[in-house]
């Protein structure tokens, strides 16, 4: 996994990056209760906002981490947002994507690292 400063984390599977925010990110939102999907197939640049989430402190938008092709959403999210703090790094991701310029990971945070940044 890798992790950015804006909280979220990216784990490559089957070519495709999974995107999410991190427990410490879930923890500091509190309560979600409305999670806010992109269309699949919405061609995103870095730090477009993607995701809206609401929590029962905030609302925050997600940022899209690189450039890049939605590919899938989680759906379950939009029915059971709370998923997003029972298992914000497993099976609460936010989506799926290609990504097309892969030195855009570069700067991102191993989990030692991003350890460290959240300290």
């Amino acid at each position: 996994m890798k992790f950015t400063e804006e909280h979220e984390w990216l784990r490559e599977e089957d070519g495709e990056m999974v995107v999410g925010i991190t427990i410490h990110a879930a923890e500091q939102l509190g309560d979600v209760v409305f999670v806010e999907l992109p269309d699949e197939g919405t061609t995103v640049s870095k730090d477009d906002e993607v995701v809206v989430i609401e929590s029962v402190k905030a609302a925050s938008d997600i940022l899209a981490p690189v450039d890049g092709e939605i590919t899938e959403v989680n759906e379950a999210l939009t029915d059971n947002p709370g998923m997003v703090n029972e298992d914000p790094q497993g099976e609460a991701w936010f989506f799926r994507m290609k990504i097309t310029d892969a030195s855009q990971m570069d700067g991102f945070m191993d989990e030692a690292a991003y350890r460290k940044f959240i300290e």
